[in-house]
């Protein structure tokens, strides 16, 4: 069974006061609880020490005046009650004050005392508010409870023209300030925000909230005590939340993301320039043996060719026939001088060293054309045919369409292959298109495929980019994009 509603009458008028009983035990038997007090400093007494639901105040009493009353009682211990005040036909102003000064309603006592049956009606209908008031106050402190639980700075702001911070939660600690100092100067956030990220944020951080939009922006703050974190900010605007729209956000610490990321970003960097000084020993290397194998081989296989030879000759000259197994050597030998020159060639064709990279490259469309049969075009366009790369980067452009020709002649199926340079502003571009069967695309992704590794692990040392595409049946297209300058990583 619920308990009656405990009103308490505050009215000198003994008349009002038994004409409000008996109404309410009349009409309401059972459901209020009316206690009386005459007077002002009986009804603050009354106020402290019992449990009223509400409090109906007149505001003509012989030792305070309602509006002395509201302040007292809002002071004191019943600053949670409820309170009504009944005033004359005359007193809207009074009313129109005693609101503002906190009370929850007025109702106008007219001589006939037909304000008696409006009286519970209005006093249901100041229960009504307060408990929605007091609901609310449990949610936004249970929401407030759950949010200062989340690992992560929230905030509400307004929007505008003049954005204000209306909110921010404890965590807020976590740079050595409390909610009220970092409330109280507006520009501290700017302020702690790292001098090299700081005109970004703040202009993301002003749009949003002067726009109302939507917010997300990663950025350093210093702690008080100097330390660095990274922050992600977001933020949404929130339309209904009143007549004035909202801002809410979260600063998320990704301190910890930043650092494993930067640390990962400098072994990877560290592995690109491992990468490129053994691509370089590896360039070095094939040098250092094709001279060895031309000085060395090459002149051992020269020489013998050239003794068989002079033995034929004397054998001639004194009138009897070579031995066939001298020709059959001399033969042997010259085959093998063509084999060494081959592998020099292919170890580092000379004339990359000498003519440059695009004479290289045409060289080598028509060796691919001789060795394959696969009909190889090569076209160095004007703009670039003066261009001259270091001998790194000619390296590099020759190995990457070297590699390419390579997979074509072994993996497409193919009947014509084409390569083009050209120049596109700043960069150099590379294409070599064949009509082959196409690459599957997931193959890209197949940890296996080291050459496609490779030729991108080059490009990027540059500075450059490298990208495969290809349709099942319609052939493979590799591009080549290279600064013109020299941008190479690390």
């Amino acid at each position: 069974m619920d308990l009656p509603m405990r009103v308490l009458i505050v009215e000198d008028d003994m008349v009002d006061r038994i004409a409000c009983r008996r109404m309410f035990e009349r009409d309401f038997k059972g459901k209020y609880l009316l206690l009386e007090a005459e007077t002002g400093e009986e009804g603050l007494h009354l106020a402290q020490t019992e449990s009223l639901d509400c409090i109906l105040l007149d505001y003509q009493l012989p030792d305070l005046t309602g509006l002395e009353f509201i302040e007292r009682l809002l002071g004191g211990a019943g600053a949670a009650i409820p309170v009504m005040m009944l005033t004359g036909a005359d007193s809207a102003t009074v009313a129109a004050e005693a609101i503002r000064r906190g009370a929850r309603d007025y109702l106008v006592k007219d001589v006939d005392r037909h304000y008696l049956e409006l009286l519970p009606g209005a006093i249901r209908r100041m229960l009504r508010e307060r408990r929605l008031v007091n609901e609310k106050r449990q949610i936004e402190a249970r929401f407030r409870t759950l949010v200062e639980q989340v690992p992560a700075i929230t905030y509400a702001a307004s929007t505008g023209e003049a954005p204000a911070l209306r909110y921010i939660s404890p965590q807020i600690q976590l740079l050595g300030f409390s909610p009220g100092e970092w409330l109280a100067s507006p520009a501290l956030h700017a302020q702690q925000i790292h001098a090299d990220d700081r005109a970004g944020a703040v202009q993301a951080i002003e749009a949003s909230r002067r726009g109302g939009t939507d917010l997300r922006h990663e950025y350093r703050m210093r702690s008080r005590d100097g330390r660095i974190f990274w922050f992600r900010d977001e933020a949404r605007a929130i339309a209904d939340a009143g007549p004035e729209p909202l801002i809410q956000g979260m600063l998320i610490d990704i301190t910890d993301h930043k650092l494993a990321e930067e640390a990962l970003r400098q072994t990877r960097d560290e592995l690109r320039r491992l990468a490129a000084h053994q691509e370089t020993i590896k360039e070095d290397e094939r040098i250092r043996i094709a001279r060895e194998v031309h000085d060395e081989l090459g002149g051992f296989l020269s020489g013998i060719h050239s003794y068989i030879s002079v033995a034929m000759e004397r054998a001639r000259a004194s009138g009897a026939a070579p031995d066939p197994l001298l020709a059959d050597a001399a033969c042997l030998a010259k085959d093998a001088i063509g084999t060494v020159r081959k592998v020099i060639t292919d170890l580092r064709p000379s004339v990359l060293d000498q003519l440059g990279v695009w004479a290289a490259l045409e060289w080598y469309a028509d060796q691919i054309e001789r060795r394959s049969g696969l009909a190889c075009s090569c076209e160095i366009d004007a703009s670039v045919a003066g261009e001259e790369l270091d001998a790194a980067r000619s390296t590099m452009v020759f190995r990457i369409v070297q590699e390419a020709l390579t997979n074509v002649v072994r993996h497409a199926d193919a009947s014509l292959a084409a390569v083009r340079v050209e120049r596109q502003g700043a960069d150099l571009h590379v294409t070599v298109r064949d009509d082959g069967k196409g690459i599957d695309p997931s193959r890209l992704l197949n940890r296996e495929s080291w050459g496609v590794l490779g030729m991108t692990e080059r490009a990027r040392h540059f500075g450059g980019e490298l990208r495969i595409s290809g349709v099942p049946g319609q052939g493979t297209v590799l591009f080549l994009q290279l600064p013109l300058e020299d941008n190479r990583v690390g």
